[in-house]
């Protein structure tokens, strides 16, 4: 039988292998585990954790279709959402995970190596550094962020990452129309358009969601991202 899990994953048209289950499993166990030492997440309810972390950070496929998609950035991943759900669930994707906190990425390091997954690698240090990279700058199909920061900010992070072509998809809550209006000028001169918002209910949930799918469509000027802390302290108006 189905558990509610499941469930909510069928109704994104998603379904599990044995492997899969047993990874996203694995996953929680270890992030319930750390957790004790560490601050990954308030959320340690098994249901709880799978709908608000796992379902919530595959819903993209709302947004995108992930089997056209290689290579993909997590900015600022946190305790892996939504990067590594993505993973398990899309075992083709090419992932690298990024986050400034080094505790973070010794649990990820241990995630990956419990759970077995290959085509995915962890990033220590800030947006704004490895952004300026060669290996790095404009590598990628898409970028994602659960990041808490507004859209503006988190535009001058992730856009430079991307390749033309490519996707910048922030996860948002479901009231975004301010922030969308306020971000309309920074996305631009980062060389990206906003092409639509998917505004959504996570299934079986009153959990508002939007994700605001961005096309890159020009390079990103060398000068972006600004040195560490400007695109926090003075967002591009």
């Amino acid at each position: 039988m189905e558990n509610r899990f499941e469930q909510q994953l069928s109704q994104l048209e998603l379904t599990l292998t044995e492997k899969q289950k047993e990874q996203f499993n694995q996953y929680y166990e270890l992030l319930v585990e750390w957790n004790k030492v560490m601050n990954l997440t308030g959320i340690t309810d098994y249901d709880e954790v799978n709908e608000k972390h796992f379902v919530d950070s595959v819903a993209i496929v709302k947004a995108i279709d992930l089997n056209e998609i290689n290579k993909v950035i997590d900015i600022g991943t946190g305790a892996g959402f939504p990067g590594i759900p993505l993973k398990i669930m899309f075992p083709h994707l090419n992932i690298v995970l990024l986050d400034s906190l080094k505790k973070r990425i010794s649990f990820l390091d241990e995630v990956i190596k419990v759970l077995g997954l290959e085509g995915i690698k962890t990033l220590h240090g800030r947006a704004e550094d490895y952004a300026q990279k060669a290996e790095y700058r404009e590598m990628f199909d898409l970028c994602v962020s659960r990041a808490v920061a507004n859209l503006s900010t988190l535009s001058e992070y992730c856009l430079p990452y991307i390749r033309e072509d490519g996707y910048f998809i922030p996860y948002k809550s479901g009231t975004i129309e301010e922030e969308l209006k306020a971000s309309e000028k920074a996305v631009k001169i980062l060389g990206g358009k906003i092409e639509k918002t998917v505004k959504f209910h996570l299934p079986d949930t009153e959990i508002g969601r939007s994700f605001v799918r961005i096309k890159k469509i020009a390079k990103t000027n060398k000068k972006y991202p600004r040195k560490a802390g400007l695109p926090s302290k003075e967002p591009i108006q």
